[in-house]
């Protein structure tokens, strides 16, 4: 189980985005612009941000880099969320410090993929000896 910030604008989005997540046992918690979003970050440490592009106000590009500049927020891994699928798009995400990229409208599968993917590269080591 893990906790999940979805910064997004779009009522609509974060209601889908949650109720497609809660059944896979995972914590939500919203925020509706990047404004609430980023103290949201520090305070919640969730496991991993989904984070809309197109906000008013801060875009998802600057609150990416601010959450990854800060030493209390840049280990939480973000999944860039936005309806431009150019490869500039792509590359912008990366620069921004995103560490993966969904175009909209969502893939579930493939997001869900991504997300697993992420959320395991940052469990901790198993304590097998």
């Amino acid at each position: 189980m893990a906790k999940i910030l979805i910064i997004e604008d779009t009522e609509n989005n974060r209601v889908l985005l949650s109720r497609r997540l809660k059944p896979r046992g995972h914590v939500i918690v919203t925020a509706e612009d990047a404004e609430k979003g980023i103290p949201m970050a520090v305070s919640e440490q969730p496991d991993l941000i989904l984070m809309d592009i197109g906000l008013p106000g801060i875009d998802g590009w600057t609150a990416t880099r601010r959450i990854k500049d800060d030493p209390a927020t840049k280990h939480i891994p973000v999944i860039a969320l936005t309806a431009h699928a150019m490869t500039s798009d792509r590359e912008k995400a990366s620069e921004s410090g995103c560490n993966d990229y969904e175009t909209k409208p969502i893939d579930f599968n493939r997001l869900f993929e991504k997300l697993d993917s992420l959320l395991a590269s940052k469990a901790p080591p198993s304590a097998n000896p």
